[in-house]
């Protein structure tokens, strides 16, 4: 009886093997390079609740035609070299941005590999952040 209803109504086990496999795939979403993907709105609430450092991954140029406040500014291309200028944060929550999300991504997996733990990324950037209309400070 099972096997027949199951054969004569096999699109609804399709959608629920679907249902299934984005929900099992939800957890890795939020995760980005051993960092968790964090809003433009919930990144001002974590770096006041949690003393959160803001660490900017984009160029020097792109950091100078506008950063989030209190922003320090160590691109990607030369994380490996800048580590010591982090190590004075360790142990307090870092939040990693770059201009979309990508290099945010990957200076993260740095961070990790280098035992630095509690770490967030911005998902979408300062892109993301510039559509929410909050400020950019400009150098």
């Amino acid at each position: 009886m099972f096997l027949e209803f199951a054969i004569e109504n096999w699109y609804l086990f399709a959608m629920l093997a679907a249902i299934l496999l984005l929900m099992a795939l939800d957890p890795l979403n939020r995760t980005t390079g051993g960092a968790t993907k964090i809003s433009p709105g919930q990144l001002p609430q974590i770096q006041a609740r949690q003393s959160a450092v803001v660490v900017d991954v984009r160029s020097k140029d792109e950091y100078d035609k506008g950063h989030i406040e209190q922003s320090l500014s160590l691109p990607v291309e030369s994380m490996q070299d800048n580590l010591k200028k982090l190590n004075k944060h360790r142990g307090k929550p870092l939040i990693i941005i770059c201009q979309n999300g990508a290099r945010a991504s990957k200076a993260a997996s740095i961070l990790k590999k280098n035992e630095f733990s509690d770490l967030y990324v911005l998902d979408g950037g300062v892109t993301s952040w510039s559509k929410e209309n909050l400020p950019l400070i400009r150098s």
